[in-house]
């Protein structure tokens, strides 16, 4: 079996319509790859549905994470198998700080009863807020009550900085990010990439591409890929457009 993420054949609906209609994609760790598309193809739903959101119904096709099929899943679970998701709309928890949240989330993959070390923590997850330009105060304030949009972005990439996935999908993580703030996200995604990650970035232009160069670009179109190439392919798009896909 493949290492990384694998998709074949699959085929989502939500609310009775059919969003991901046959998508096949392998995603090996240690790459970094683009998906863009017009707005309603279903990329968006594509990455809900393979973190496990209830909403969307997984049909038929299969879904691989490091080998390990995580098709009907719990999302917790699919969480623990290594996969990371940043919304393009981030959610808001009052009450709880990003330091509290980030924390539990890393003791939830830990043996019942076992927790992480604290001075430890704090001083990983200090170091990369300093790395994406975040002041420390914002350890107690809580997760993305408040935050600009560009704020809430790079709240999105230090949790992927200190959970360590295996597989990160970036829902269209440049949405609301100025010159400056984009190019901290993507410094930040940057330094992360390894051998051990694979990162999806889900996005409609071409600005995120010129800071984090994918090593494959794909063209969503109907629910599913219809052309795969290198960082060309998305600069090709940004003069042409998909008119060359329609029907």
């Amino acid at each position: 079996m493949k290492q990384g993420l694998l998709i074949e054949d699959l085929v989502v609906e939500v609310a009775g319509k059919r969003v991901v209609d046959g998508l096949n994609l392998h995603l090996p760790k240690g790459e970094v790859h683009a998906i863009m598309g017009p707005n309603g193809t279903g990329k968006s739903s594509l990455s809900k549905a393979l973190a496990g959101s209830g909403d969307y119904k997984i049909l038929s096709g299969r879904v691989f994470l490091d080998g390990v099929d995580i098709v009907g899943k719990a999302p917790e679970e699919i969480s623990k198998e290594g996969l990371f998701l940043a919304f393009q709309y981030p959610v808001e928890i009052p009450g709880v700080s990003i330091a509290n949240f980030i924390r539990a989330c890393l003791n939830a993959r830990l043996p019942e009863g076992e927790e992480i070390n604290a001075p430890a923590f704090y001083k990983e997850l200090y170091a990369k807020m300093q790395e994406l330009g975040m002041d420390k105060s914002f350890t107690s304030r809580s997760l993305n009550v408040g935050f600009s949009g560009g704020e809430k972005k790079r709240c999105d990439i230090l949790q992927m900085l200190m959970l360590k996935p295996k597989i990160a999908i970036l829902d269209e993580t440049d949405s609301g990010l100025d010159i400056d703030a984009l190019r901290i996200v993507s410094d930040g995604v940057n330094a992360a990439r390894s051998s051990e990650l694979g990162v999806l970035l889900i996005t409609h232009y071409q600005r995120l591409l010129d800071h984090i160069v994918p090593d494959k670009v794909h063209v969503m179109y109907g629910g599913k890929i219809v052309e795969t190439g290198g960082a060309e392919l998305a600069l090709e798009l940004e003069k042409s457009g998909y008119e060359k896909f329609k029907g």
